[in-house]
């Protein structure tokens, strides 16, 4: 199906489609792709990766997806790397059967560190906004990547060097003591944070740099991304965004300093969901499919259900600068789902969004305002859904889903262009 390239994952929508069940499928064995290594090559411990397979549900955070088929899990350089949550993400593996966690574990020196202090300053923040909040986790990310822009931030490579650490973590808490004070939001105190990320740096593999090429020279890559095109940074429906590239920019780039192919796999669910705040045109409250491992979070808000909506999909694929092929989940789930031909503006009507200029948030601002006030125009949907979304989106359905269980995914095309 893939021939002889790297598979990049990619959500099309808001998250939540299916991207670490398309993965762990990837590294299984019905897959036999012979993958050497899950990276992950954005977002952090905020993301959310359902997986179920074989009698085993683990929700992946920073492990990769690929870890129950045994396949390591590189952290590039772009991962937010929250070393606590990983140790408890660990112990949570262990206790489904998989043995000794972080030895799959491969850390890239350069990335960035999420720690409490970090998360504590989000939450406050978000409590600050009230009811404008913009749809945080609430567990630091946005602030990990901010203050990383115009500070001298705590990266992985400091876990190794406690004085180093001390002066990165003392100045990060001084930069949020005004926020913190105003909160009730506190994080552990300096010298206890130095202890765990000392013990972190003894008990995982942090490589000095870009490794990529050895991982590659041992089999396929799979890279798996978080969150969705939707919620990208620059591509994404500002304000309502995350602090992360989601769309395939970076994973194509460390493809290409290797000088290896690239094969990204858009992953969608056959309706459309939401979770937190943002527009989303054909969101539909009355529609009644049952969400086992979406709730409704204390900062991200409630899940969302709507109708299938090509045009955000196709925008998402413009976003991506294309995509090869696409991961069609949910399909177990169309009794009431419709679809959406185009939208109802106080511009006129319009069936194809624009993408703009890379990292032109004035635009995407603007796409927000539209689809804030927009009516979707919706029909009944084919029954050969797969048919329909290679018509509206012009590339092929690879994989399909019928259920939640690895052994619901079923290769609909043996071999493509």
């Amino acid at each position: 199906m893939f021939g002889d390239r790297h598979v990049i994952v990619v959500d099309l929508g808001f998250g939540d489609a299916g991207k670490g069940a398309t993965v762990d499928w990837l590294c299984s064995p019905p897959a036999g792709l012979d993958v050497a290594a899950v990276v992950r090559f954005n977002g952090g411990a905020q993301a959310a990766h359902n997986v179920v397979a074989a009698g085993r549900h683990h929700t992946f955070r920073q492990f990769g997806s690929g870890t129950f088929s045994g396949v390591p899990t590189l952290l590039s350089r772009h991962m937010l790397v929250e070393p606590i949550a990983l140790a408890a993400e660990a112990r949570a593996l262990a206790a489904l059967g998989v043995a000794d966690p972080l030895s799959l574990l491969y850390v890239d020196e350069r990335a960035l560190l999420t720690t409490p202090i970090h998360g504590a300053a989000n939450r406050c923040r978000e409590d600050a906004r009230g009811a404008s909040r913009h749809g945080s986790c609430g567990l630091g990310i946005g602030e990990t990547a901010d203050y990383a822009r115009t500070h001298d931030a705590p990266r992985v490579a400091d876990c190794r060097n406690p004085d180093a650490l001390r002066r990165k973590l003392i100045a990060l808490e001084e930069h949020y003591r005004p926020l913190l004070a105003g909160g009730a939001h506190r994080h552990d105190p300096i010298d206890d944070l130095i202890d765990l990320y000392r013990e972190f740096a003894h008990a995982v593999a942090i490589l000095p740099g870009d490794q990529l090429a050895g991982f590659a020279d041992a089999g396929r890559l799979v890279f798996e991304g978080a969150q969705g095109v939707l919620l990208d940074e620059w591509r994404g429906l500002h304000p309502h965004t995350t602090w992360s590239t989601v769309e395939p920019r970076n994973a194509r780039a460390m493809l290409a300093r290797i000088g290896a192919p690239a094969y990204v796999l858009g992953v969608t669910r056959a309706y459309g969901t939401r979770h937190g705040a943002g527009p989303f045109p054909t969101e539909d409250p009355a529609l009644a499919i049952p969400e086992h491992h979406n709730g409704t979070g204390p900062y991200q808000g409630e899940f969302r259900i709507g109708h299938l909506d090509p045009i955000l999909l196709r925008y998402a694929v413009d976003a991506c600068g294309g995509i090869d092929g696409l991961a069609v989940d949910h399909l177990d789930a169309l009794g009431e789902i419709r679809t959406a031909t185009g939208y109802l503006t106080p511009d006129g009507y319009t069936d194809r969004l624009h993408c703009g200029a890379w990292r032109d948030l004035g635009h995407q601002q603007r796409l927000t305002d539209l689809l804030d006030t927009a009516t979707p125009v919706l029909t009944s949907l084919p029954t050969d859904i797969t048919t329909y979304l290679e018509a509206e989106l012009g590339v092929p359905v690879v994989l399909t889903a019928h259920g939640p269980d690895r052994a619901d995914r079923t290769i609909r095309v043996a071999t493509t262009a």
